[in-house]
């Protein structure tokens, strides 16, 4: 009987056992790579959504209060020779939202800080920085498209949390922060995908062209089916929906 058996002081190991102890290895390493690689790959990419923290910038542009706070900014191109213009919606610091009542219709300066989601850019206004400007606001001419009715279906969003402020500010593991959110004044958005998976960002209104806020909380952050008007304003669109016609969706 030729059994090897290893003692641990001796300064080298018995071919068969350092054999065995290769074999272990390396299948121990393939299979933690392997692990490694479908967890990975069960990873959702993150959404490309930024939020500037630090990054403090100037704007000036005219403030529509209501019912979605906005800054009114002009663009440096123009279309048809005319003045092109960029809504810009506006959020206070912390889960609050804007409160422009006493700047509607005025041209203004403010700090803020930048949060933006592909092309669709929103401001964090710094506490207190608000100045009218003493020039009249600049006359723009905005066009509004009703472009029909429609149901559509997607997720109600708080539209600071989801455009970059967290990752990811959207689905059931955000829910709690979302219902925050809207809750202290954060417009809501309706997130929409096609079967091509692109994606359109709706401002959530009433029949009425209101906030919505707390008549959506019970809906935030799972699927959804939404019936209402679609319309365009500017650059932006719009969901006109009646809250009681929410339907959940499996």
């Amino acid at each position: 009987m030729n059994d090897e058996f290893y003692i641990g002081y001796l300064p080298k190991m018995p071919k068969a056992a350092a054999k065995a102890i290769r074999v272990f290895v390396v299948t121990a390493l393939l299979a933690a790579l392997g692990f490694a690689g479908l967890a990975w790959l069960g990873q959702k990419p993150f959404a490309r959504s930024v939020f500037e923290f630090g990054t403090v910038r100037d704007f000036e542009g005219t403030i529509e209060a209501r019912p979605i706070p906005f800054l009114i900014v002009e663009k440096p191109e123009k279309t048809n020779d005319l003045p092109a213009f960029e809504r810009i919606p506006l959020v206070a610091e912390g889960k609050h939202g804007f409160d422009g009542e006493m700047f509607d219709g005025r041209r203004v300066r403010l700090k803020g800080t930048l949060v933006y989601r592909d092309e669709l850019r929103m401001i964090e206004v710094a506490g207190g920085s608000v100045e009218p400007v003493p020039e009249a606001a600049k006359p723009f001419e905005e066009k509004t498209e009703a472009l029909g009715d429609f149901t559509l279906r997607g997720e109600i969003v708080d539209s600071k949390c989801y455009l970059g402020v967290m990752n990811p500010g959207a689905t059931k593991p955000h829910r709690d922060c979302a219902v925050a959110c809207l809750r202290g004044g954060i417009p809501p958005l309706f997130v929409v995908k096609d079967a091509a998976g692109n994606t359109s960002e709706l401002w959530l209104l009433s029949e009425k062209g209101e906030a919505v806020n707390r008549e959506v909380l019970d809906y935030v952050a799972e699927p959804v089916a939404l019936s209402g008007a679609v319309v365009r304003r500017g650059d932006r669109l719009f969901f006109r929906i009646d809250p009681r016609r929410i339907e959940r969706l499996p």
